[in-house]
């Protein structure tokens, strides 16, 4: 199914307005936990921008520079997003911990992150069901962690997985400002940022991977190649598929090469008649596959 944009600027809405509370709640307070937010935020909102911008690129078509078409565009920049998580946002916030922890600083008056981070929480509850409802949409009945990585979509499971980050993050920053004040521990609204700092870097990590893999290039599901494969085999003028060889260019887009033995009665007339009926067959079979290229094999 094709993906949605709304999961993208559903966050990226929800990111802007929830970064300037924070911000303000971090000056108002002295809180680390809610300024590792706030930066949490304001990197969520930039990777919702790249994320669009590939998406955006990845539709370009093809030309002479790029004959086959910059679907890649979006498994590149989906990559990028997965290092700033860890790189700004995970790093930052640890960074903010520690100095915290280095220096502690009583928060005064907590009421305000509580105002912020309930509406944060509101903010992006409604993102991460938004996300979730449109991965559930795409994935079917398939399980959750098989369809991740199955998944040939980074715009969105990694929207989906940022707003699980947000959600999570959230709890822990009300849990550092909340048990820092009520015990007047400074040291644990500290303690607090690093731990958001660990969960940003355990997603970023898992979203590099993911990401990594696309941008390298994966092949097609067996599910597809089998078929394609019955299809070829069925025509009455092939021998044998020698090897079928393919990647995802983008979500929507592969290409194929199809190494076939033809009948060595065929003529070269009937060898190009066939490649052409075989080529349409697989097309209208799976649309997805957007290059196709039938190689005679001896």
């Amino acid at each position: 199914m094709p993906s949605s944009k709304l999961p993208i600027y559903s966050a990226l809405v929800a990111n802007l307005l929830i970064a300037v509370t924070k911000f303000i709640a971090a000056a108002a307070t002295g809180s680390s936990a809610m300024l590792s937010e706030g930066i949490h935020s304001v990197v969520d909102s930039t990777n919702e921008v790249l994320l669009l911008l590939g998406i955006s690129k990845s539709k370009k078509p093809a030309d002479e520079k790029r004959p086959f078409g910059y679907g890649k565009e979006l498994y590149f920049w989906a990559f990028i997003v997965s290092i700033l998580i860890f790189g700004v946002g995970g790093g930052i916030s640890f960074y903010e911990g520690v100095t915290h922890i280095q220096h502690p600083e009583t928060i005064k008056d907590p009421k305000w992150n509580y105002y912020v981070l309930a509406i944060a929480i509101v903010f992006d509850g409604i993102s991460f069901i938004t996300a979730i409802r449109e991965f559930n949409r795409q994935r079917g009945t398939m399980p959750f962690w098989l369809a991740v990585r199955k998944s040939k979509d980074p715009s969105t499971f990694v929207v989906l997985f940022e707003d699980a980050a947000d959600v999570l993050g959230l709890l822990v920053a009300f849990l550092g400002v909340y048990l820092g004040h009520t015990l007047k521990n400074p040291y644990l609204d500290g303690i607090a940022s690093i731990i958001i700092g660990l969960i940003l870097t355990s997603v970023s990590l898992l979203l590099a991977k993911e990401s990594r893999s696309l941008l390298m290039g994966e092949s097609a599901e067996k599910e597809i190649l089998d078929g394609l494969i019955t299809i070829t085999q069925n025509d009455a003028a092939v021998r044998s598929v020698v090897q079928p060889l393919s990647m995802y260019m983008a979500p929507d887009e592969i290409i194929l090469l199809l190494k076939v033995k033809f009948d060595v009665k065929c003529s070269a007339m009937e060898v190009t008649q066939a490649i052409e009926r075989i080529r349409g067959k697989i097309q209208r079979e799976f649309p997805t596959i957007k290059q196709l290229y039938i190689e005679p094999e001896c």
